[in-house]
C-alpha cells in the first residue's frame, strides 16, 4: 500500500547542493520512493493515507560505514594512545571477551540501540573471530530491523592467542554464516573482514579472497592509517608495491564490493588502483585525531572520483553519531586545508551527501529520496533548538551542530518505522 508523508524534506541528490521541498510530499511503496514533490497532485497519489508531519525535518537515515561493535565498551578509553600499542592494551583485551555470547549479548544489544539512538540505520560492521557471537549480532540486526553488512573478523598473527583461528576455521565460520544470511535482499548480510594485513598471514588473506570470489562477498578491512602500520605491512608482504597491492594481490581490493576504512596516507599508485577497482573510503574523522593517524585528504579522494562514506570507528572514534562525524569531517578538512591550500574544505552538502547518498550506495539503492531509493529515513523535530527565523538548511545545520538524539522523533529503515530496540 502506498503512503505519503508530508514535511520538510531536505536530501542531496549529489554532493555540490541539498534538494529543499517545504511542506513537500514524499511516496513510499513496498518499502522503496515512489515519487517526491511540492504538491500532493503531481505524486498522483489520490486516495493514499497521508501523514502530515508538519514543521519538522525529513532527510535520508544515516550510514555508519565503519564501526567495530565489540569495541562499544571502550568508548572514550586510551585516546592518548596510538594505533598499535591501543590496539594490544585495550582493544584485544575487550574483544577476546566475546567468546562469551552471554557477554556478547549483553554489550551487543546496547550498541544496536545506540545506531537506532542516533539515526543510523545501516552499518557495515566488524565483530570478533568468534562465530557464534558473529551470528548473534547478526540476528540483533535482523530483530531491531536494520540493516548491516557484518564480518566475522579474520586474523591469525600479531594478536592474542585467544584472538588467532587457523585458515580452516575462518573459512568454516564464514561459510555457515554465509548459508544462514546470506539471502536476496537481505537486509543483514556477511560481509568477509580479514582485521587487516598485520594480523593475517598471506595463506588468511588468500583464503579470504577465495571466500570473496566464491560467494561474491563485499569486502572491507583497514587501508594506510598510521605510519607504523605501514612499515610494518611492507615488512610483511614484501612482493607488494603498496599497502592496497597487498589486499588487490589476494582479490580483496574491489574485485567485489569494497570498503577500506581510513586511507590517511593513501596517495600515488595505491590511490590510482583504489579508483580503478572502485574500493569505496571510509573516513573516520574522531579516529583519524584520536589515534594519531593524521588527516585523511578526502577533498582529493572526491576530486579524483573515489567512493567516499562516512564511519565512528567506534572505539579508535569516542562517538557512534553520524552528525557529528559530519561536524568532525569538515573541521579535519580545514586543518588539512591548512596545510594544503589547494585542497578546499568539505562544504556542509559534502558531508551530508558522504553520510547518506554516497555510503548508501553500498547496500544498494540507499541514501537518497529520488524514485527507487529504498526509504530510510529519520524525522527531526528541532524546535527546542529554537528555530525561528532560519532557513530550513539552516535548521538542518544548527541540528547537525547542536542536535542530539532527543531531536529524531521517528527513524525508518526500508519503508517500515523502526521501534526502539529491546536492551
Amino acid at each position: 500500500m502506498r503512503k505519503v508523508y508530508k514535511a520538510h524534506i531536505l536530501y542531496t541528490k549529489e554532493r555540490s547542493r541539498f534538494e529543499v521541498l517545504e511542506n513537500g510530499y514524499i511516496a513510499v511503496e513496498d518499502g522503496r520512493v515512489a515519487g517526491v514533490a511540492a504538491d500532493l497532485k503531481t505524486l498522483d497519489c489520490e486516495g493514499a493515507e497521508v501523514t502530515n508531519f508538519g514543521d519538522r525535518l525529513l532527510i535520508p537515515a544515516m550510514n555508519d560505514m565503519h564501526v567495530h561493535a565489540p569495541q562499544y565498551r571502550n568508548q572514550g578509553l586510551a585516546m592518548d594512545l596510538e594505533l598499535l600499542p591501543w590496539l594490544q592494551n585495550y582493544t584485544f583485551p575487550e574483544e577476546k571477551k566475546y567468546v562469551d555470547t552471554t557477554y556478547a549479548e549483553q554489550m551487543y544489544r546496547r550498541f544496536i540501540h545506540d545506531l537506532w539512538r542516533f539515526g543510523t540505520m545501516r552499518a557495515c560492521v566488524f565483530a570478533t573471530i568468534h562465530t557464534d557471537s558473529t551470528r548473534l549480532l547478526m540476528n540483533l540486526f535482523q530483530e531491531a530491523g536494520m540493516g548491516a553488512l557484518v564480518g566475522k573478523v579474520a586474523m591469525n598473527r600479531n594478536c592474542p592467542p585467544e584472538l588467532m583461528e587457523t585458515v580452516e576455521e575462518m573459512v568454516e565460520g564464514n561459510e555457515a554464516l554465509i548459508a544462514e544470511f546470506e539471502k536476496p535482499d537481505a537486509l543483514v548480510r556477511p560481509i568477509i573482514t580479514p582485521r587487516f594485513v598485520p594480523s593475517c598471514t598471506s595463506e588468511m588473506l588468500q583464503a579470504c579472497g577465495e571466500l570473496a570470489d566464491k560467494y561474491q562477498m563485499p569486502v572491507q578491512s583497514h587501508l594506510s592509517e598510521n605510519k607504523d602500520e605501514i612499515v610494518l605491512v611492507h615488512k610483511l608482504e614484501k612482493e607488494s608495491t603498496s599497502y592496497g597491492d597487498a589486499y588487490n594481490r589476494y582479490g580483496l581490493f574491489g574485485q567485489t564490493p569494497t570498503v577500506m576504512a581510513h586511507c590517511v596516507w593513501t596517495a600515488g599508485e595505491e590511490l590510482k588502483l583504489m579508483k580503478k577497482n572502485g574500493v569505496m573510503v571510509a573516513h573516520c574523522p574522531t579516529s583519524n585525531l584520536n589515534i594519531a593517524s593524521g588527516l585523511a585528504p578526502v577533498r582529493m579522494f572526491l576530486e579524483e572520483g573515489i567512493k567516499v562514506g562516512l564511519g565512528s570507528d567506534v572505539s579508535g572514534g569516542h562517538e557512534l553519531s553520524i552528525f557529528q562525524m559530519m561536524v568532525y569531517a569538515i573541521q579535519v578538512s580545514k586543518m588539512y586545508y591548512l596545510q594544503n591550500r589547494d585542497c578546499s574544505p568539505l562544504t556542509l552538502s559534502e558531508v551530508f551527501w558522504m553520510a547518506t547518498k554516497s555510503a548508501g550506495r553500498f547496500f544498494g539503492q540507499v541514501g537518497s529520496f529520488e524514485p527507487g531509493y529504498e526509504f530510510d529515513a529519520l524525522l527531526i523535530d528541532d524546535h527546542d533548538l529554537n528555530h525561528d527565523h532560519y532557513t530550513l538548511l539552516h535548521r538542518l545545520e544548527r541540528f547537525i551542530y547542536l542536535g542530539d538524539d532527543r531531536q529524531i522523533t521517528h527513524r525508518f529503515c526500508r519503508g517500515h518505522e523502526i521501534p526502539e530496540p529491546r536492551i
